[in-house]
């Protein structure tokens, strides 16, 4: 193919499995736009078949309905049509599958493969049964994902600002609303309910060509729980939880952001919960570099919260335990997936140059309801790049 050498060029992510490896490794999407086979070919096909050989070029093997657009956008070197192998077509999509893995692998005389822990267990059982050697990789792929390339990680800013787009259209549409009938938002002459504010989000996230399956817009008390989605009126003057984590529509990578406010009359309580997440958020912030270790950032902002009168669930930073509590990680990796490698928790996890995290201290309390802010950027040796830029405030009228 004349265009390889340019579509390799187009594909960082790609030059970083090109050297050789053993046992060869064999790929076929485990689900919907598996992450390992997008970062392997570039692109997401449900029913192809990639092969890495040990040496030599890698393979893709497609059906006839998506070959052109492999060819437009996979980075293998090589793109083949099923048909060529004499494919034929089968009942079951698993044994249709395996009969093409299977014939590929037959094709390149290879007997020992590589596989993704997410293969599907019918596709492992069927390689298995024809005598092929089988290893799973636990680790497939993740020290290549963490590090980011400047491509995949220009794609992940541009998530964020599609994020940023649309948790501002959300808080816009609670500050444009005023107080009804029992302390429910309306906007319109129409109560404003989560579902309402969701549709917002995911149309800003559409026109920037990014999606999500799901997002959180949670007001009180709802957001007492930290992934609950949110489901009908808002309350005036309880804290809404808006965590927004697109999915670039062409490319896969994601962006994640959340902010907290409250529309009307913020209570003390939340404004001092919404503080300490703020203050421990700058601090860890100020602390992220390529070298330091995710586990003492994450305790760093546990015994902050602490000193500051709340609980964790982290051992040794228990602190009050009847009141608000952080009850998950300080933050995480982002990329392909929006929750990866690595991890900002009581876990070993040295941060490199070229990770790409968030940092989402949080408070919640069942009757209260809970405060969240969280950003995102890119670990450097110089400190860390911040791909957001949203205010902290809880006031909607501090975003129009």
């Amino acid at each position: 193919m004349s265009d390889i050498a340019d579509r390799l060029a187009a594909t960082p992510a790609k030059m970083k499995i090109m050297t050789p490896i053993r046992p060869a490794l064999l790929l076929g999407p485990a689900q919907p736009d598996d992450p390992d086979f997008r970062y392997a070919t570039g692109m997401a096909i449900e029913t192809a078949v990639y092969l890495r050989p040990e040496n030599g070029a890698d393979l893709l093997v497609v059906p006839r309905l998506e070959l052109e657009r492999a060819r437009q956008e996979a980075s293998a070197a090589a793109i083949l049509e099923r048909g060529e192998l004499g494919w034929t077509e089968q009942r079951d999509a698993f044994a249709s599958w395996t009969d093409t893995a299977l014939r590929l692998l037959g094709r390149e005389g290879v007997t020992s493969v590589r596989v993704s822990p997410r293969l599907a267990a019918a596709c492992y059982e069927g390689l298995h049964a024809a005598g092929i050697e089988l290893s799973i990789d636990v680790e497939l792929f993740q020290r290549e994902r963490r590090h980011k390339s400047q491509a995949e990680a220009v794609a992940i800013r541009t998530a964020q600002r599609a994020a940023e787009a649309a948790c501002t259209e959300v808080i816009r549409h609670l500050a444009r609303a005023s107080s009804g009938a029992g302390g429910v938002l309306e906007l319109s002459g129409r109560p404003l309910t989560s579902e309402r504010l969701m549709a917002v989000a995911q149309a800003a996230l559409n026109e920037r060509g990014h999606g999500t399956p799901e997002m959180i817009v949670a007001g009180a008390p709802q957001c007492a729980v930290p992934h609950d989605r949110g489901s009908g009126p808002i309350q005036s003057g309880g804290p809404v939880i808006i965590d927004i984590f697109p999915r670039g529509l062409a490319g896969g990578y994601h962006g994640d952001l959340t902010r907290t406010v409250v529309p009307g009359e913020i209570a003390p309580a939340v404004q001092r919960m919404h503080e300490a997440c703020v203050e421990a958020l700058r601090g860890a912030l100020v602390g992220l570099r390529s070298g330091v270790n995710g586990r003492d950032l994450h305790r760093e902002a546990c015994r902050l919260l602490v000193d500051r009168g709340y609980g964790t669930t982290t051992p040794d930073f228990e602190g009050r335990q009847d009141g608000p509590v952080l009850t998950h990680s300080l933050g995480h990796g982002v990329g392909l997936e929006v929750h990866e490698e690595p991890q900002l928790r009581n876990l070993d996890y040295e941060l490199a140059t070229g990770d790409v995290v968030t940092v989402e201290p949080g408070l919640y309390q069942l009757g209260l309801g809970g405060v969240r802010v969280e950003d995102t950027g890119l670990v450097t040796e110089a400190g860390f790049d911040n791909f957001t830029n949203l205010p902290y405030s809880l006031r909607p009228e501090h975003y129009l």
